[in-house]
């Protein structure tokens, strides 16, 4: 068989995985978005990293074609829903062994929890639904990226909005296009202070006293949770849509599926 993995991924579970699979033995080509995300690969001469969107069923195909791996493992975001339906679709017509990672998994809370003033929760499904969420006195930090920071702020009833994206010149022009003020945007490069300095100095700064994100799992999710645990910060975080095709496994029991490349078929 193929001594080969392909990892569809980016720059949080991503790089361990990867180190783990080359410590079993095997092979990797890891497919990422950006230059960025592969610069947190480390160089190994059997670990190959590609850059680019995966935008049509042709471009899976093409990469399915030319590296012949024995398994393909979808670790990508949990809201990248897209590129996980095409994998799904594309190695399900081709039989190609196909498996998805699970991110950490955390404490189901209720939909909302306001009992816990040291704490108070909110879950909800989609965007649309922050209208409803009291947040009216408060100030608000969206930490969901840039790309939907505007449709954020026009459902926002928070007193005051402010913005954390990181640093790459697309991701400020759509901040400022949302009608930002540029003093309540924060463009920044995670990993450079310990896990969670930086969300802390900016809560600080703005004197935040409320969290939009996605309930994406894995270390960002963890961050903001104890960040919000710590600070008691009004937490509200945006369920993941559900997920295509077959069902995720947590990483044991993912690791123990892959096993190595010279074990018995």
């Amino acid at each position: 068989m193929s001594d080969l993995i392909w990892v569809v991924s980016g720059t949080g579970e991503g790089p361990p995985l990867a180190r783990e699979l080359l410590r079993r033995g095997w092979r990797i080509h890891v497919s990422v978005v950006t230059a960025e995300a592969a610069r947190a690969y480390e160089v190994h001469p059997h670990c190959s990293v590609q850059t680019g969107a995966l935008s049509h069923d042709g471009a899976v195909d093409g990469l399915l074609d030319t590296l012949q791996p024995h398994w393909v493992l979808d670790c990508t975001h949990p809201f990248a829903t897209e590129i996980s339906a095409r994998l799904q679709r594309v190695c399900g017509r081709r039989a190609q062994n196909l498996l998805s990672l699970e991110r950490s998994s955390l404490p189901n809370d209720a939909r909302a929890d306001h009992s816990r003033t040291d704490h108070p929760l909110s879950r909800i499904a989609s965007l649309a639904e922050l209208s409803s969420v009291p947040l009216s006195k408060d100030r608000l930090l969206l930490a969901i990226g840039s790309r939907h920071l505007a449709a954020a702020l026009q459902v926002s009833p928070a007193r005051e909005n402010f913005a954390r994206i990181l640093d790459r010149p697309e991701s400020l022009q759509q901040a400022l296009a949302s009608g930002l003020r540029p003093e309540r945007i924060a463009c920044v490069r995670p990993g450079h202070l310990p896990e969670g300095g930086l969300e802390t100095a900016l809560c600080q700064l703005w004197g935040i006293t409320a969290v939009l994100c996605r309930q994406s799992g894995g270390i960002v999710e963890q961050i903001w949770r104890e960040l919000a645990r710590r600070e008691g910060l009004h937490l509200v975080l945006i369920s993941p849509p559900n997920a295509p095709g077959d069902q995720a496994l947590p990483l044991p029991e993912l690791l123990e599926k892959l096993g190595h490349p010279d074990d018995p078929a």
